[in-house]
């Protein structure tokens, strides 16, 4: 949830930024929605590598027992 609500503090700073002309605050703006889409961008990389490494985990214990049941016959 934290990501998202940087994204949002950024884009409001940004904002606020372009209205008063502040370039510093334009900028920090910038940073911190930056910093949310990295963040956001993190998590989903996470779940997909944790997603992939269960699909593996499940192919390896099936092969596991079909070699089993070969070698019992």
């Amino acid at each position: 949830m934290g990501a998202l609500i940087d994204k949002i503090k950024g884009k409001l700073k940004k904002v606020e930024g372009r209205l008063t002309g502040d370039k510093l605050r334009t900028a920090q703006g910038k940073a911190l929605e930056t910093k949310g889409d990295v963040e956001i961008g993190a998590k989903r990389v996470a779940t997909k590598v944790k997603r992939t490494a269960r699909r593996v985990k499940r192919k390896v214990a099936r092969a596991g027992r079909r070699a089993h049941r070969a070698n019992a016959r």
